[in-house]
């Protein structure tokens, strides 16, 4: 891994504050995973291993209290266009397996079974978004009737 310029500048993370909470802070900083750090990471769409699946849970048990900071601050706000759109997606992705397996539920389904339903809803892509499109309405009237809690 080369050093950057950023690697010798002194910032102070957390003003004002004791050493240990700024320790902490700039140990947040250091370990978040931020793509530019020199390493290329590629990236495919093959389902991770058991070993990899395992590896992954570690990480994200070490990450759990700044995704739940980052969930917070994110609940507070309204949801982008971007997200909004991601999110009626991932809900018509949803009522298609729900159609493809039945009405048995997600969690229900072996490993296998899950990884064929994703497969076939891989090539329904055109479908998938032409539900999604329907779906955005209301998944913006969901996330406004949030808000206005």
């Amino acid at each position: 891994m080369a050093i950057g310029f950023k690697d010798f500048l002194n910032v102070d993370y957390a003003p004002g504050m004791p050493d240990l909470v700024k320790r902490n802070a700039k140990k947040r900083k250091q370990d978040i995973p931020t793509g530019n750090t020199g390493e290329s990471v590629e990236r495919t769409d093959e389902a991770l291993s058991m070993a990899q699946r395992r590896a992954k849970s570690r990480q994200m048990k070490k990450y759990k209290t700044r995704l739940a900071m980052g969930r917070k601050k994110q609940a507070a706000k309204m949801a982008d266009p971007a997200r909004l759109k991601r999110r009626a997606q991932k809900a018509a992705r949803a009522a298609l397996a729900k159609k493809l397996t039945k009405g048995i539920p997600k969690s229900e389904l072996t490993s296998a079974r899950k990884a064929e339903i994703e497969k076939r809803l891989d090539k329904m892509k055109q479908r998938v978004n032409r539900l999604a499109k329907k779906m955005l309405p209301a998944v913006r009237k969901k996330e406004l009737a949030r808000r206005q809690k």
